[in-house]
C-alpha cells in the first residue's frame, strides 16, 4: 500500500476542540490556583492581563499554575537553562495524535493506561506524559540523553502520586539513537511522540534563542536580557545536522520497529524538512503517511505520523 501524500488528510488550522486553552489565559483562575503567579501578572495596552514572556520566571509560574488549574498537578519545576514549554501547544499534540488512535478505533477516543506511549526526549519538564496521563489516562515510557532532565522529570512525578504508576522514565546513553536501546525486544506502543532539537550545533541554537529575546523585545546587549544557559540545553535544541538529520535518522530506525509501533509522530518545526521526512519514508516503505496542521495563534506547527501497517492490521492491535 503506497504511503499518501505529505500535506494529506486532514488540515488543522484551529487549536483543538478539546483543548483546555482555547480560549486563552484565565488569570484570575490561575493566580487562585497558584498565587504565587500574581507578581508576573500585569496589564497590556489592550487592557488585559498578560505576562512577560520574555521572563522565563514569570513563564515557568504561569506553566506550574496552568498544570495545576487544568490537570491538576501540584509540583512542577525546573532547573535553570532548560526548556520552560508552551502547555497549550503541547495539549494540541496529544490531542491531535488522540484522534489518530482513534481513527482505527471507529472513532472512539482511546482511554486508559492500557494506552502505551513512548516520549522521544522527554525532557526536564515532562509535559507530554503530564498532559497525557491527566486528559486520557495513558501509560508513558519518557527517554532522553541528558541524565539531569531525567533526574529534573523522574523528581515532577514523585511529587505527584497520580504520576508515579503512570510514568517510566528512560536514560538514552547512545546520541545517535533514537528508537534504538528506547524499545524493548516485544514491546509494544500505540504511539511515539517527539519535539525534535531543529538546530544544528549550539552556535545555530543560540542564535536562534537570541532572535527569539529580540523579538520579545530584548536586545541581547540588553543588561535586562536573560542568561542564554546552554549548559542543560544541548540535547533539546540542537541535533548533528539539525532537523532533517533528526528526521531522517528517525525515520530509518522506525523500520527495525515497524510491528511494535502502531503510530510514529514528531512534531517537525521546519515546513521544508516535511518532504525530506516524507521521502525518507517512502523509502522506508511506510504504508501510510499524515501530515497534521496546528495553529496556536500566530505560530503554525505540524505533526508528521507514519505507520507501517496496514489497516486490518491496525484494527487488530487495537482489538489486540
Amino acid at each position: 500500500m503506497p504511503a499518501s501524500a505529505p500535506n494529506q488528510p486532514e488540515v488543522k488550522d484551529a487549536m483543538h476542540a478539546r483543548n483546555k486553552h482555547r480560549l486563552g489565559y484565565d488569570f484570575k483562575a490561575l493566580i487562585k490556583a497558584v498565587p504565587q503567579l500574581r507578581p508576573f501578572v500585569t496589564v497590556n495596552q489592550y487592557d488585559n492581563q498578560t505576562i512577560n514572556f520574555a521572563n522565563p520566571e514569570a513563564v515557568k509560574m504561569l506553566n506550574r499554575a496552568l498544570l495545576k488549574l487544568h490537570y491538576n498537578i501540584d509540583y512542577w519545576d525546573i532547573p535553570e537553562g532548560y526548556l520552560c514549554p508552551p502547555i497549550p501547544g503541547r495539549a494540541d499534540y496529544i490531542h491531535y495524535v488522540a484522534d489518530l488512535l482513534a481513527a482505527s478505533n471507529e472513532g472512539v477516543v482511546r482511554k486508559g493506561k492500557k494506552v502505551k506511549v513512548l516520549d522521544i526526549g522527554v525532557g526536564a519538564n515532562c509535559v507530554y506524559p503530564i498532559i497525557g496521563h491527566q486528559e486520557y489516562g495513558w501509560s508513558f515510557v519518557g527517554t532522553d540523553i541528558d541524565e539531569e532532565a531525567i533526574v529534573s522529570a523522574q523528581n515532577i512525578i514523585d511529587h505527584n502520586k497520580q504520576l508515579k504508576n503512570a510514568i517510566e522514565l528512560r536514560l538514552q546513553k547512545h546520541r545517535a539513537d533514537i528508537f534504538v536501546f528506547a524499545i524493548k525486544p516485544g514491546e509494544r506502543f500505540d504511539l511515539t511522540i517527539c519535539n525534535p532539537p531543529f538546530h544544528a550545533s549550539i552556535k545555530e541554537a543560540a542564535e536562534g534563542s537570541r532572535r527569539k529575546w529580540d523579538n520579545l523585545g530584548l536586545k541581547s546587549g540588553n543588561e535586562k536580557a536573560p542568561v542564554l544557559n546552554f549548559g542543560g540545553q544541548n540535547a533539546e535544541l540542537w541535533y548533528p545536522g539539525g532537523e532533517a538529520a533528526f528526521l531522517k535518522q528517525m525515520a530509518t530506525q522506525s523500520t527495525r520497529f515497524a510491528k511494535q509501533c502502531l503510530w510514529f509522530t514528531t512534531l517537525v518545526s521546519k515546513k521544508e524538512n516535511l518532504r525530506i521526512l516524507y521521502n525518507a519514508l517512502q523509502k522506508a516503505s511506510a504504508t501510510e503517511v499524515q501530515t497534521i496542521n496546528m495553529s496556536q495563534g500566530q505560530k503554525a506547527s505540524r505533526i508528521m505520523a507514519w505507520t507501517f501497517l496496514s489497516p486490518e492490521e491496525r484494527t487488530q492491535w487495537v482489538d489486540h
